[in-house]
């Protein structure tokens, strides 16, 4: 009988732990199969509210709609801001903000851009701001980037050599693709960004339970992508920065072919380089500019 009672016993915990195995696969089954599905929700937080314009600081401006086509052929609008140069003839900087907010949240740091003599086009990727289109992700925001350089090259008629690509963080990643694409660019500049998602990720410890290698679909690889670009690079990166850590800059500048050249600000966090650096600021751009046109 006592034999019998411990077979039973052994049976029941057996059992348990069999559908605690099963509850416990189901669930990561599903969290992997969430993470594939909903992972641009993990990247992306766009913003509809608009905060500030260029008349809260004074600067000429256009509304500018872009179109741009869907794989089903339906047209969708890319709301974007150009604030023209006080000179004419001036050189222009494509502007690619991170995955927060929208283009009213990048306008204090555009103007220093318009300080330094650039004419600006802000553009927000579809589903940022006042733009058309459903929740963004890596291809529809590589499009919209692909969208405004045809916009100012096409429509603009500015010559590719005189327009530089600008990218803060996730915009960084979209920067370097855009650069890729277009050799022909005046120069790059890449603030605060990554060397890809999948490294991203490896920094938060707790994703690393999941299979992300075969679940991952956005992966912004910019760290295989620099190698090609046939252009000036200037990387710019906090030291204390706490989004995005400033070593990935430094991989990015070690992949990078030259001319290029990396500045790391002491002290500064993910969003505040500029304020931080203060005036050296625009002079590294101002530099780094008239470096790219000689």
């Amino acid at each position: 009988m006592k034999i019998r009672k411990q077979q039973l016993l052994f049976l029941f915990k057996f059992r348990m732990l069999l559908v605690f195995g099963i509850v416990v696969a189901i669930a990561y089954c599903s969290i992997s199969l969430f993470l594939f599905f909903q992972q641009p929700k993990f990247i992306f937080f766009p913003s509809t509210v608009i905060e500030k314009t260029p008349d809260s600081f004074n600067l000429p401006y256009q509304e500018v709609w872009l179109p741009v086509k869907t794989s089903l052929g339906k047209v969708e609008k890319i709301h974007a801001w150009w604030i023209p140069a006080n000179q004419p003839d001036a050189k222009v900087l494509l502007y690619l903000h991170g995955n927060g907010l929208n283009i009213g949240a990048n306008i204090a740091h555009s103007q220093r851009f318009h300080q330094l003599g650039f004419s600006v086009l802000l553009i927000d990727y579809r589903g940022y701001g006042r733009s058309q289109g459903d929740f963004p992700n890596e291809m529809r925001v590589y499009q919209d980037a692909a969208t405004a350089w045809q916009y100012l090259t096409q429509q603009q008629q500015i010559p590719p050599q005189q327009i530089f690509i600008y990218g803060h963080s996730l915009g960084g990643a979209i920067a370097i693709d855009l650069a890729v694409k277009h050799p022909q660019a005046a120069g790059l500049i890449v603030e605060s960004s990554f060397s890809s998602i999948r490294e991203m990720i490896s920094t938060r410890k707790w994703f690393s339970i999941f299979p992300i290698d075969l679940i991952l679909t956005q992966r912004f690889d910019s760290i295989k992508k620099v190698p090609q670009l046939q252009m000036p690079v200037l990387f710019i990166h906090g030291t204390a920065d706490s989004t995005v850590p400033a070593y990935m800059s430094q991989k990015l500048y070690d992949a990078a072919p030259e001319p290029k050249q990396l500045i790391l600000v002491p002290n500064a966090d993910h969003n505040n380089t500029a304020v931080t650096a203060g005036g050296k600021y625009l002079q590294w751009v101002q530099s780094f500019v008239q470096k790219a046109g000689m």
